[in-house]
Protein backbone atom coordinates (compact mmCIF):
# COMPACT_ATOMS: atom_id res chain seq x y z
CA UNK A 1 0.00 0.00 0.00
CA UNK A 2 1.66 3.54 -0.49
CA UNK A 3 0.89 5.49 2.08
CA UNK A 4 1.29 9.32 1.76
CA UNK A 5 2.09 11.47 5.34
CA UNK A 6 2.79 15.56 5.10
CA UNK A 7 3.96 17.65 7.98
CA UNK A 8 7.41 18.86 9.82
CA UNK A 9 10.40 16.85 10.65
CA UNK A 10 11.89 18.25 13.87
CA UNK A 11 15.41 17.76 15.70
CA UNK A 12 15.03 16.33 18.94
CA UNK A 13 17.26 18.07 21.46
CA UNK A 14 16.63 16.02 25.10
CA UNK A 15 18.98 15.82 28.08
CA UNK A 16 20.18 11.80 28.64
CA UNK A 17 17.80 10.13 31.68
CA UNK A 18 15.99 12.31 33.46
CA UNK A 19 18.28 15.27 34.22
CA UNK A 20 16.25 18.85 33.57
CA UNK A 21 17.53 21.56 31.47
CA UNK A 22 19.11 23.18 33.87
CA UNK A 23 21.63 20.85 34.77
CA UNK A 24 22.94 19.65 31.89
CA UNK A 25 26.03 20.80 29.78
CA UNK A 26 24.93 18.37 26.29
CA UNK A 27 21.68 16.95 24.98
CA UNK A 28 21.00 13.57 22.90
CA UNK A 29 20.01 14.81 18.99
CA UNK A 30 17.44 12.51 17.44
CA UNK A 31 14.77 13.37 14.56
CA UNK A 32 10.76 13.24 14.99
CA UNK A 33 7.22 14.99 14.03
CA UNK A 34 3.54 13.87 14.41
CA UNK A 35 3.88 12.64 10.73
CA UNK A 36 6.93 11.56 10.45
CA UNK A 37 6.48 9.27 13.07
CA UNK A 38 3.48 7.84 11.31
CA UNK A 39 5.58 7.15 8.36
CA UNK A 40 8.08 5.28 10.07
CA UNK A 41 5.49 3.11 11.96
CA UNK A 42 4.05 2.25 9.05
CA UNK A 43 7.48 1.32 7.22
CA UNK A 44 8.39 -0.78 9.97
CA UNK A 45 4.80 -2.45 9.67
CA UNK A 46 5.90 -3.46 5.92
CA UNK A 47 4.17 -0.39 4.11
CA UNK A 48 5.42 1.56 1.25
CA UNK A 49 5.53 4.65 3.54
CA UNK A 50 5.88 8.28 2.12
CA UNK A 51 6.87 11.35 4.13
CA UNK A 52 6.72 14.65 2.61
CA UNK A 53 8.19 18.30 3.90
CA UNK A 54 10.18 20.66 2.88
CA UNK A 55 13.65 20.75 4.38
CA UNK A 56 16.92 22.88 3.82
CA UNK A 57 19.96 21.50 1.74
CA UNK A 58 22.06 21.72 4.61
CA UNK A 59 23.55 18.66 6.58
CA UNK A 60 21.06 18.99 9.63
CA UNK A 61 18.81 18.58 6.52
CA UNK A 62 20.44 15.78 5.05
CA UNK A 63 20.60 14.15 8.67
CA UNK A 64 16.90 14.57 8.82
CA UNK A 65 16.24 12.72 5.39
CA UNK A 66 18.74 9.97 6.49
CA UNK A 67 16.98 9.64 9.50
CA UNK A 68 13.83 8.47 7.74
CA UNK A 69 15.48 6.27 5.27
CA UNK A 70 16.82 4.23 7.42
CA UNK A 71 13.55 2.80 8.91
CA UNK A 72 12.83 2.56 4.35
CA UNK A 73 10.38 5.68 4.77
CA UNK A 74 10.58 6.66 1.19
CA UNK A 75 11.79 10.53 0.77
CA UNK A 76 11.39 11.46 -2.49
CA UNK A 77 8.29 14.08 -2.36
CA UNK A 78 10.56 16.07 0.24
CA UNK A 79 11.35 19.23 -1.09
CA UNK A 80 14.79 21.05 -0.31
CA UNK A 81 15.00 24.54 0.65
CA UNK A 82 15.12 27.13 3.09
CA UNK A 83 17.37 27.64 5.95
CA UNK A 84 16.48 25.61 8.90
CA UNK A 85 15.16 22.71 10.76
CA UNK A 86 12.48 22.93 13.32
CA UNK A 87 14.00 22.03 16.68
CA UNK A 88 12.04 21.17 19.93
CA UNK A 89 13.91 20.65 23.56
CA UNK A 90 12.17 17.61 25.87
CA UNK A 91 12.81 17.64 29.10
CA UNK A 92 11.46 13.96 30.47
CA UNK A 93 9.13 14.31 33.18
CA UNK A 94 9.00 11.65 36.18
CA UNK A 95 6.65 10.86 38.82
CA UNK A 96 4.70 13.96 39.41
CA UNK A 97 6.83 16.05 37.59
CA UNK A 98 5.91 16.53 34.12
CA UNK A 99 7.59 16.28 30.79
CA UNK A 100 8.16 20.00 29.68
CA UNK A 101 8.38 20.57 25.29
CA UNK A 102 9.66 23.69 24.69
CA UNK A 103 9.73 24.71 20.50
CA UNK A 104 12.01 26.69 18.37
CA UNK A 105 10.12 25.89 14.97
CA UNK A 106 9.61 29.51 13.79
CA UNK A 107 10.51 30.28 10.58
CA UNK A 108 11.44 26.70 9.43
CA UNK A 109 11.30 25.74 5.80
CA UNK A 110 8.42 23.93 6.00
CA UNK A 111 6.74 26.90 7.58
CA UNK A 112 7.96 28.65 5.10
CA UNK A 113 6.52 26.74 2.55
CA UNK A 114 4.62 27.65 -0.75
CA UNK A 115 1.51 26.09 -2.25
CA UNK A 116 3.50 26.25 -5.52
CA UNK A 117 6.12 23.42 -3.68
CA UNK A 118 4.36 20.62 -3.67
CA UNK A 119 2.63 18.73 -6.68
CA UNK A 120 -0.19 17.11 -4.71
CA UNK A 121 -1.25 15.05 -8.60
CA UNK A 122 2.18 13.66 -8.54
CA UNK A 123 2.82 12.96 -4.79
CA UNK A 124 -0.71 11.13 -4.79
CA UNK A 125 -0.98 9.14 -7.97
CA UNK A 126 -1.44 6.10 -7.43
CA UNK A 127 -1.72 6.35 -3.23
CA UNK A 128 -3.95 4.14 -0.95
CA UNK A 129 -4.15 6.49 1.38
CA UNK A 130 -3.57 10.81 2.82
CA UNK A 131 -2.38 11.57 6.26
CA UNK A 132 -2.23 14.53 8.28
CA UNK A 133 -2.10 16.15 12.00
CA UNK A 134 -3.60 19.36 12.87
CA UNK A 135 0.34 20.27 13.88
CA UNK A 136 0.99 21.23 10.14
CA UNK A 137 -1.64 24.01 9.68
CA UNK A 138 -0.67 25.10 12.75
CA UNK A 139 2.40 26.23 11.61
CA UNK A 140 0.71 28.89 9.94
CA UNK A 141 1.75 30.44 6.25
CA UNK A 142 0.53 28.80 3.60
CA UNK A 143 0.16 25.62 4.77
CA UNK A 144 -3.53 25.59 6.00
CA UNK A 145 -4.52 26.30 2.38
CA UNK A 146 -1.56 23.68 1.26
CA UNK A 147 -3.51 21.29 3.28
CA UNK A 148 -6.97 21.66 2.06
CA UNK A 149 -5.43 21.74 -1.46
CA UNK A 150 -3.86 18.12 -0.56
CA UNK A 151 -7.20 17.05 0.88
CA UNK A 152 -8.87 17.87 -2.34
CA UNK A 153 -6.90 16.12 -4.42
CA UNK A 154 -6.88 13.05 -2.43
CA UNK A 155 -10.98 13.38 -2.10
CA UNK A 156 -10.73 13.77 -6.07
CA UNK A 157 -8.74 10.50 -6.21
CA UNK A 158 -11.14 8.83 -3.47
CA UNK A 159 -7.68 8.49 -1.15
CA UNK A 160 -9.00 8.30 2.12
CA UNK A 161 -8.06 11.18 4.46
CA UNK A 162 -7.07 10.87 8.10
CA UNK A 163 -5.97 13.71 10.07
CA UNK A 164 -5.12 13.86 13.84
CA UNK A 165 -6.05 16.71 15.55
CA UNK A 166 -3.47 16.81 17.68
CA UNK A 167 -4.05 20.31 19.01
CA UNK A 168 -0.74 22.19 20.52
CA UNK A 169 -1.65 25.59 22.28
CA UNK A 170 2.17 26.48 21.64
CA UNK A 171 1.16 26.59 17.95
CA UNK A 172 -1.95 28.63 17.89
CA UNK A 173 -5.08 29.13 19.97
CA UNK A 174 -8.22 27.33 20.24
CA UNK A 175 -10.22 29.71 18.66
CA UNK A 176 -7.52 29.63 15.52
CA UNK A 177 -7.62 25.82 15.25
CA UNK A 178 -10.95 25.59 15.24
CA UNK A 179 -11.86 28.72 12.35
CA UNK A 180 -9.09 26.49 10.48
CA UNK A 181 -9.83 22.43 11.01
CA UNK A 182 -13.60 23.56 10.40
CA UNK A 183 -12.40 24.51 7.17
CA UNK A 184 -10.43 21.69 6.47
CA UNK A 185 -12.94 19.20 8.19
CA UNK A 186 -15.48 18.40 4.71
CA UNK A 187 -12.29 16.59 3.47
CA UNK A 188 -11.38 14.66 6.13
CA UNK A 189 -12.86 10.84 6.25
CA UNK A 190 -11.16 9.53 9.65
CA UNK A 191 -10.55 11.81 12.72
CA UNK A 192 -8.36 10.88 15.32
CA UNK A 193 -8.27 12.72 18.77
CA UNK A 194 -7.02 12.20 22.24
CA UNK A 195 -9.06 12.77 25.48
CA UNK A 196 -9.15 17.09 25.20
CA UNK A 197 -8.36 17.63 21.13
CA UNK A 198 -12.31 17.20 20.27
CA UNK A 199 -13.15 20.02 23.06
CA UNK A 200 -9.98 22.28 22.42
CA UNK A 201 -10.66 22.34 18.47
CA UNK A 202 -14.22 21.41 18.41
CA UNK A 203 -15.50 22.16 21.55
CA UNK A 204 -17.10 18.94 21.99
CA UNK A 205 -16.73 17.51 25.75
CA UNK A 206 -17.24 14.11 27.28
CA UNK A 207 -19.69 13.90 30.26
CA UNK A 208 -18.38 12.69 33.38
CA UNK A 209 -15.10 13.28 32.83
CA UNK A 210 -12.29 14.86 34.67
CA UNK A 211 -8.85 14.77 32.63
CA UNK A 212 -6.74 16.23 35.34
CA UNK A 213 -7.70 13.53 38.00
CA UNK A 214 -7.59 10.75 35.50
CA UNK A 215 -11.50 10.10 35.33
CA UNK A 216 -12.75 9.18 31.70
CA UNK A 217 -16.26 8.08 30.88
CA UNK A 218 -16.41 5.72 28.29
CA UNK A 219 -20.30 6.95 27.33
CA UNK A 220 -18.94 10.69 27.15
CA UNK A 221 -16.56 9.92 24.66
CA UNK A 222 -18.82 7.76 22.56
CA UNK A 223 -21.25 10.66 22.54
CA UNK A 224 -17.94 12.86 21.75
CA UNK A 225 -17.46 10.41 18.71
CA UNK A 226 -20.95 10.00 17.43
CA UNK A 227 -21.10 14.45 17.95
CA UNK A 228 -18.22 14.73 15.62
CA UNK A 229 -19.48 12.47 13.28
CA UNK A 230 -22.77 13.73 12.53
CA UNK A 231 -21.28 17.49 13.26
CA UNK A 232 -19.19 17.44 10.54
CA UNK A 233 -19.47 14.43 8.83
CA UNK A 234 -16.57 12.42 9.16
CA UNK A 235 -17.24 8.36 8.46
CA UNK A 236 -15.11 6.93 11.47
CA UNK A 237 -13.67 8.96 14.54
CA UNK A 238 -10.89 7.16 16.81
CA UNK A 239 -10.57 8.85 20.63
CA UNK A 240 -7.36 7.73 22.21
CA UNK A 241 -8.06 7.83 25.93
CA UNK A 242 -5.05 8.37 28.38
CA UNK A 243 -5.58 8.84 32.42
CA UNK A 244 -2.45 9.67 33.69
CA UNK A 245 -2.07 8.60 37.06
CA UNK A 246 1.74 10.84 37.07
CA UNK A 247 4.63 11.55 34.31
CA UNK A 248 5.40 8.06 34.73
CA UNK A 249 2.44 5.80 34.78
CA UNK A 250 -0.51 6.04 32.60
CA UNK A 251 -3.35 3.45 31.68
CA UNK A 252 -4.03 3.64 27.59
CA UNK A 253 -6.96 2.99 25.75
CA UNK A 254 -9.00 3.82 22.93
CA UNK A 255 -12.47 4.19 21.00
CA UNK A 256 -13.16 3.46 17.34
CA UNK A 257 -16.28 4.66 15.93
CA UNK A 258 -17.22 2.75 12.40
CA UNK A 259 -19.92 5.22 11.44
CA UNK A 260 -22.44 2.75 13.22
CA UNK A 261 -21.42 1.74 16.77
CA UNK A 262 -18.78 2.30 18.74
CA UNK A 263 -15.63 -0.08 19.99
CA UNK A 264 -13.46 -0.07 22.64
CA UNK A 265 -9.98 -1.58 23.01
CA UNK A 266 -8.75 -3.25 26.23
CA UNK A 267 -7.39 -0.84 29.07
CA UNK A 268 -3.10 -1.38 29.12
CA UNK A 269 -1.25 0.08 32.57
CA UNK A 270 2.06 1.30 31.30
CA UNK A 271 5.38 2.64 32.97
CA UNK A 272 6.40 5.21 30.83
CA UNK A 273 9.50 5.41 29.20
CA UNK A 274 8.97 8.03 26.32
CA UNK A 275 5.37 9.25 25.76
CA UNK A 276 6.12 10.99 22.64
CA UNK A 277 4.84 9.73 19.64
CA UNK A 278 2.23 7.66 21.30
CA UNK A 279 -0.59 9.14 19.27
CA UNK A 280 0.78 8.61 16.05
CA UNK A 281 1.65 5.02 16.60
CA UNK A 282 -2.21 4.51 17.51
CA UNK A 283 -2.35 6.81 14.02
CA UNK A 284 0.25 3.90 12.20
CA UNK A 285 -1.80 1.28 13.61
CA UNK A 286 -5.51 2.34 13.16
CA UNK A 287 -3.97 3.00 9.13
CA UNK A 288 -2.73 -0.27 8.68
CA UNK A 289 -5.66 -1.84 10.30
CA UNK A 290 -8.24 -0.09 8.25
CA UNK A 291 -6.12 -0.84 4.84
CA UNK A 292 -6.36 -4.77 5.88
CA UNK A 293 -9.73 -4.57 6.00
CA UNK A 294 -10.02 -5.80 9.67
CA UNK A 295 -13.22 -5.28 11.42
CA UNK A 296 -13.41 -2.65 13.87
CA UNK A 297 -12.71 -4.25 17.12
CA UNK A 298 -9.63 -5.76 15.52
CA UNK A 299 -8.71 -2.49 14.42
CA UNK A 300 -8.81 -0.45 17.53
CA UNK A 301 -7.30 -3.64 19.57
CA UNK A 302 -4.33 -3.70 17.12
CA UNK A 303 -3.64 0.69 17.00
CA UNK A 304 -3.93 0.57 20.98
CA UNK A 305 -1.38 -2.23 21.14
CA UNK A 306 1.16 -0.35 18.77
CA UNK A 307 1.06 2.60 20.73
CA UNK A 308 0.92 1.02 24.18
CA UNK A 309 4.32 -0.20 23.06
CA UNK A 310 5.58 2.82 22.10
CA UNK A 311 5.66 3.77 25.62
CA UNK A 312 8.32 1.55 26.35
CA UNK A 313 10.28 3.16 23.46
CA UNK A 314 13.47 5.70 23.43
CA UNK A 315 12.43 8.57 20.95
CA UNK A 316 9.55 9.71 18.76
CA UNK A 317 9.58 6.55 16.06
CA UNK A 318 7.81 3.34 17.01
CA UNK A 319 10.61 0.30 17.05
CA UNK A 320 7.98 -2.54 16.98
CA UNK A 321 6.50 -5.32 14.27
CA UNK A 322 3.38 -6.60 13.71
CA UNK A 323 4.38 -9.46 15.28
CA UNK A 324 5.16 -7.74 18.06
CA UNK A 325 1.59 -5.75 18.13
CA UNK A 326 -0.39 -8.91 17.36
CA UNK A 327 1.57 -10.43 20.34
CA UNK A 328 0.32 -8.08 22.76
CA UNK A 329 -3.47 -7.22 21.15
CA UNK A 330 -4.06 -10.78 21.13
CA UNK A 331 -3.72 -10.68 24.73
CA UNK A 332 0.23 -11.21 26.18
CA UNK A 333 1.11 -8.65 28.24
CA UNK A 334 3.31 -10.26 31.03
CA UNK A 335 6.03 -9.01 29.35
CA UNK A 336 8.24 -11.98 29.88
CA UNK A 337 11.40 -12.80 27.89
CA UNK A 338 11.98 -14.11 24.61
CA UNK A 339 14.33 -16.48 24.01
Amino acid sequence: MKIITFGELLLRLQPEGYYRFVQVDKMTSTFGGAEANVAVSLANFGEDSFFVTKLPCHEIGQSAVNSLRRFGVKTEYIVRGGNRVGIYFNERGASQRPSKCIYDRAGSAIALSQKSDFDWNKILEGADWFHFTGVTPALGGELPEICIEACKTANAKRIPVSCDLNYRSKLWSKQQAKETMEKIAPYIDICISNEEDAMDVFGISADDTDIENGKLSKEGYKNVARKLSEKYGFKKVAITLRSSINASRNKWAALFYDGTDCFFSREYDMAIVDRLGGGDSFCAGLIYSILRNENSQRAVEFASAASCLKHSIEGDFNMVSVEEVEHLAHGDSSGRIQR
